[in-house]
């Protein structure tokens, strides 16, 4: 029998997912209902290198790639199915488009998760990745949304209230730094307070999460900074917000939960 909750998660590279989904798949981890897959286009092949991580360049996808698989090893609760597109890192936008849509629809077709979630337009950080990877997975879930069959009832895209960036650019000022700048790739980007759908309270798994992201050990200087406390670092990932893109109806409340109300 299929499981009453299914989550997947289409992201561009390793880590992603971590940032993403992190909480909820760990708030749901004990739950025998649930289970959850990622799609990841890339093998990151493409980022940055933190010294001391043991990786090269021309071993970095592979290294990726296992410490994805620690990170969830770490919650607790790996995903049932994990499939690697392999496309290149920062190349998205030049595979054939359809081709990735057609790709990402087949996974939902044949899986039929309930949730899935995925980035929005503005990548959160403007990676151009992230964009392409988003619009993909979203016009995938849009042939098959409201077709026959279970599951694809909901699909969100992952976004950061614009109060918490302002709060952030407040302490980035204050220590002397930029605040983040939409308009620069890989800045933060949030959205418009009121048009978060879904807020879920993570801070009770929020340390095990933080743990899971430092399994992506060739990223610690980007996760890293030792200018904050370690308690700060845990506070940034005791939420996680999403914008409901289907169905077309908002819910009309403040959701806790991405399965909530289907």
């Amino acid at each position: 029998m299929k499981p009453k909750r299914t989550l997947a998660a289409v992201v561009a590279h390793p880590d992603d997912d971590a940032y993403g989904i992190a909480g909820v798949v760990a708030l749901h981890r004990d739950d025998p209902d649930f289970r959850f897959f990622l799609v990841h286009a890339t093998d990151g092949e493409g980022g940055a290198i933190a010294e001391g991580s043991g990786a090269t360049p021309e071993t970095l996808g592979a290294v990726r790639r296992e410490e994805d698989r620690r990170a969830w090893a770490r919650i607790g609760c790996e995903p049932y199915r994990h499939e690697w597109f392999g496309y290149p890192d920062g190349g998205l936008a030049d595979v054939p488009y359809d081709e990735l849509v057609d790709r990402i629809e087949a996974i939902l077709d044949e899986e039929r998760p309930d949730v899935v979630v995925t980035f929005g337009p503005d990548g959160i950080t403007g990676h151009p990745d992230h964009i392409t990877i988003g619009r993909a997975a979203t016009d995938a879930f849009l042939r098959l949304a409201g077709g026959p069959g279970p599951g694809l009832r909901r699909l969100t895209h992952g976004a950061i209230r614009q109060s918490v960036i302002d709060t952030w650019n407040r302490r980035r000022v204050a220590a002397g730094e930029e605040p983040f700048d939409p308009t620069v790739v890989y800045h933060l980007r949030g959205v418009p307070d009121d048009r978060i759908d879904i807020d879920i309270d993570t801070g009770g798994v929020a340390p095990l999460v933080r743990l899971a992201m430092l399994e992506h050990r060739t990223q610690w200087n980007d996760m890293n900074n030792p200018a904050e406390a370690e308690d700060e670092k845990v506070k940034y990932v005791a939420r996680e917000t999403e914008v409901i893109a289907w169905p077309p109806q908002r819910p009309g409340r403040l959701l806790g939960d991405v399965f909530e109300g289907l």
